[in-house]
Order: structure tokens, then sequence, then C-alpha cells
């Protein structure tokens, strides 16, 4: 049996939840990681404004886009397609012993974990991505190869905290399927080295 106290996302964030054991209640109470993101992608947004000469009126949406369609919006649709495909294919068979109804994944459950899972891909495709932007975008194969990786190794470890948090959820089983993801990104990122530079072409669309 899978013990969620032993499960720690992230060094900072833990998924001990003392009130999981009385009422089977996993999601965050505190809301105070959800503000410390955004401010955080507010800070990305200036500073990218900044690189790009942007006026008060562009940092605003820019601030805008990130913190309410990149991580608020975005995450939404993840948590609910997780939280569906959680409760429909990875739910425990109930038996004489357990409450069918407690055993379900929460809707804001699977919220907290993509927060915990997006922390570290802000630090990677917000942040660092920040500095090393112009040299990943120039048309050479070694920097398409370094700027590719580093979307590869944000989407992985993205998946894999995913995987993590699901995983931490004593009543699901078979939540190995929740790194399938990998497969695909893996074979897309050996597929755009063959020239496809997806830094490039994602900061292009975004600031464009």
């Amino acid at each position: 049996m899978k013990n969620p106290d032993e499960i720690r996302f992230l060094p900072t964030f833990s998924c001990e939840r003392p009130e999981a054991k009385t009422k089977n209640y996993w999601a965050r109470d505190d809301p105070a990681i959800l503000i410390l993101i955004s401010a955080c992608l507010v800070v990305s947004a200036i500073a990218w404004s900044f690189v790009h000469s942007y006026d008060t009126p562009h940092i605003i949406r820019l601030a805008f886009l990130m913190v309410f369609r990149d991580f608020l919006a975005v995450g939404a649709l993840i948590a609910t397609c997780l939280w569906f495909v959680s409760n429909k294919l990875l739910l425990q068979p109930p038996t004489a012993y357990s409450v069918e109804e407690s055993n379900k994944v929460e809707w804001a459950y699977a919220f907290d974990v993509h927060t915990n899972a997006f922390f570290p891909l802000y630090l990677s495709l917000y942040l660092a991505q920040l500095f090393l932007a112009p040299v990943i975008t120039k048309d050479n194969w070694v920097c398409l190869w370094v700027g590719n990786s580093l979307y590869l190794a944000s989407l992985a470890q993205y998946t894999y905290i995913t995987y993590l948090g699901f995983n931490a959820l004593p009543f699901l089983v078979r939540s190995e399927l929740l790194l399938f993801p990998l497969l695909p990104l893996f074979v897309g990122y050996l597929i755009s080295l063959l020239g496809f530079n997806v830094s490039k072409h994602v900061l292009g669309a975004y600031f464009s």
C-alpha cells in the first residue's frame, strides 16, 4: 500500500495532508503556492518585456497571459482531463471494506498536482530560457539541440511529477499509465532534431 506521506513532489512542496487521514481530503487548503507562482510569472513577464522593450500595456497583457492562460487556464484544462481519467480508469475496484464515494480524486487535488509540476517548468521555460534565448534561437544544430532538450526536460519533468502526485493516492492503480505522454514526447523530440527549433518557433509565436 502506498503511503502518501512519503511522497514529496518538490523539496519545498509536500503532499502531506493531515486532514486526509480523517476525512479522505487530499487537496491543499493553503493558496500560498498559487500566489507565489503567479507572482513569479509576473516577474518573468516584466523581465521578458524588458528584453523586448515593451511598454506598460504590453507588460500587463503579457503578465495576464502568463498567469491566467498559461498557468491557470491550461492548468484547469489539464487538471480536468487528469481528474476525469483517474476517476474513470485508475480507481481501485471497491471492496466490502471500502466506501466507494470517498475514494474519488478531487478536481482540486488534480489542480494541486498541476501546480507542483508547473513550478520546475516555470524555472526552465520562463526563467532559464530568458537567459538562454539569444543562444537557443540561433540557426545552428547545436543551439537547436540545446533549446529542444530544454523543452524535453521541462515537459518530461512535468509529466513525471504529475505521475508522482497521482501515484501518492492509495486508492489509485495503474497510475504508471500517466507516464505514457513521455513516449510521444521523446519521439517528437527526436524528430525535431532533424531541423525544427522548438524554442525559436515558440518564442516567435509568443512575442510576435
